[in-house]
């Protein structure tokens, strides 16, 4: 259903000459005008990031003994971004011998595991630099120490109820840590921490002023943050708006032009939603099905040539990534169907299986669930013979590593391992304890939602003026951002006359709709993978939720509206 976003009695003024703008920007809370200046200089300074002081000390004695360091990410795109910024910015500032290992997920899971540790060992490593992971890896920094090989933790993920024992920590989640935002993504965390040690090295007459600003690698800051969809406060609005003005300038690392570039985008038309849908989605391939090593060469490349190989070799396993997804989908779907055939109600707390799912693809699957039933979903796939590993997606209001957390507590034992985000997470259980924890988790859920809470919203900036249903309006707003999680892009709403209707693919409504006197296209993407989805004759009356988007067509470029939600009225 559309639910309309409501004005505060008391609304700033003038947030932009342009009333519409004003209006949307105070509908996502921004109280003054000050708040949408993007420049570096309004930044959240470095010096209030705690750990950051620590950490800087730790790089500087690592430097000044040209001790070996070995940088460990994550396998997905913010995994990615900080590892190749931490990798470039430290060989840059002169870090003789910096390497990179990345967990292959099939073979040693998430985070800093002893495994993981013990393969890094043999590099011969002084220091290892965890980047979006290590907050949970208590084993990991453990057999690290006992190695004698120092652990810098730098993360973004919520911390548990004990931290790793590691030489040094920087998480704005991490418990007593005041710093401002705590939306940073692990590429944000990267970022700070480079920044101060960048800082500190000029200070100390280490390095030449100016000559190794790590702001140069704000495209990759921008990808990292977008794609792991965190909440676009103002302090993660400036490093991505920064990051696409670099990219859009050409100023941007060559991996991350050739994956633009193979997705059909114009780079000097960038915005943050071809960041999340184009450019993440083919890093995050690599980390899905093979190894994410593949991503974070394309990223530390200098080469366009070797740039664009690997980007159109990312293209294919993101091609390879949606057909798994799309057959994962529709078993999903058959489960769900048979759950409602089964049960009087879905359950709130929704624990998906299948012997046969890939496991580095059922976060999607869970997220596409989620999007259908509204409410949290996991789906889970076999690691080995007696193990799953599963994906949680959430809905507003439920904190689902919160939730995963009570389970923990109330039910010893029977989740193996978890960790993650409000809205994400991923865990592992015992194969002979699915039941148990699907009846544990649900019933977790039903504390923080009823089934009255079940019901997909569509919230709506109200109804835009025949004059403002023009590609002048759709461009001021595509320019108008960067809109993302936390900081969503304008939704309008609005009763419209249906003057065509046509199916596309079999899978998509197109229309062609009039208001007034103003006809506009108007497409609904996925529109017939919904049950009882209408059809519409002409004449018909309906209600649409929409985006405004801009149709390039043979050099032509005509407003197109795209579809959220729609009813015959």
């Amino acid at each position: 259903m559309i639910q309309r976003r409501t004005l505060p009695k008391a609304a700033p003024q003038a947030l932009h000459a342009m009333p519409l703008l004003s209006r949307i920007y105070v509908l996502r809370g921004v109280n003054a005008a000050e708040e949408l200046d993007h420049s570096l200089e309004r930044m959240h300074p470095v010096s209030t990031l705690g750990g950051v002081d620590a950490a800087i000390e730790l790089l500087l004695k690592h430097f000044k003994q040209q001790t070996r360091i070995i940088v460990i990410g994550d396998f997905d795109t913010d995994g990615a971004t900080s590892t190749a910024l931490v990798v470039r910015q430290l060989r840059r500032l002169g870090f003789t011998d910096v390497d990179f290992l990345v967990p292959n997920r099939f073979t040693f899971g998430y985070g800093l595991t002893p495994e993981i540790v013990l393969l890094a060992a043999e590099r011969d490593p002084q220091l290892i630099i965890t980047v979006d992971n290590g907050i949970s890896s208590l084993a990991g920094v453990e057999t690290a120490n006992r190695l004698g090989i120092e652990v810098l933790v730098t993360d973004h993920h919520l911390a548990g109820a004990d931290l790793p024992y590691a030489a040094a920590i920087v998480n704005p989640n991490a418990p007593n840590n005041t710093f401002p935002s705590k939306a940073l993504a692990g590429v944000g965390v990267a970022f700070y921490v480079m920044a101060g040690l960048t800082r500190a090295m000029i200070a100390q007459g280490l390095i030449a002023g100016n000559t190794v600003s790590v702001a140069s690698l704000l495209d990759l800051v921008a990808l990292g943050t977008v794609a792991d969809v965190v909440s676009l406060d103002s302090n993660n609005r400036i490093l991505v708006a920064q990051g696409i003005r670099r990219i859009r300038a050409g100023r941007c690392v060559p991996g991350i032009r050739a994956m633009l570039e193979v997705a059909n985008k114009r780079i000097e038309t960038t915005v943050a939603a071809d960041l999340g849908f184009q450019v993440g989605p083919r890093l995050n391939a690599a980390g899905r099905l093979d190894d994410m090593s593949l991503g974070i060469q394309c990223l530390l490349t200098d080469d366009p040539v070797q740039a664009r190989a690997m980007a159109s070799q990312l293209n294919l396993l993101n091609q390879e990534r949606r057909d798994i997804e799309q057959q994962m989908q529709i078993e999903a779907l058959n489960i769900l169907q048979q759950m409602r055939l089964d049960e009087t109600n879905l359950p709130l707390g929704l624990c998906l299986y299948d012997a046969s799912w890939h496991q580095g693809v059922v976060g999607l699957v869970a997220s596409r669930v989620k999007e259908r039933v509204h409410r949290p979903v996991i789906a889970m796939a076999m690691a080995d013979e007696y193990t799953l590993k599963g994906s949680a997606r959430s809905v507003p209001g439920v904190r689902i590593r919160d939730v995963l957390d009570a389970v923990a507590v109330r039910y010893p034992g029977l989740i193996d391992k978890f960790g993650g985000h409000d809205m994400a997470a991923g865990l592992s259980i015992g194969l002979d304890k699915f039941e148990v924890f699907r009846a544990a988790f649900d019933q977790e859920v039903c504390r923080w939602m009823t089934h009255q809470d079940a019901v997909g919203v569509v919230l709506s900036d109200g109804e835009l003026q025949e004059a403002e249903l023009n590609v002048q309006t759709a461009q001021l707003l595509r320019e108008s951002g960067p809109w993302g999680q936390g900081f969503a892009e304008p939704i309008f709403d609005g009763q419209f006359t249906v003057m065509d209707s046509r199916v596309l693919a079999e899978r998509h409504l197109k229309l062609k709709v009039m208001r007034g006197d103003t006809v506009c296209e108007a497409i609904a993407f996925g529109y017939f993978d919904h049950e009882g989805a209408q059809l519409f004759r002409v004449g018909d009356s309906v209600r649409l939720a929409y985006r405004l988007d801009v149709n390039e067509f043979r050099g032509e470029r005509r407003l197109q509206l795209l579809v959220e939600y729609l009813e015959k009225v």
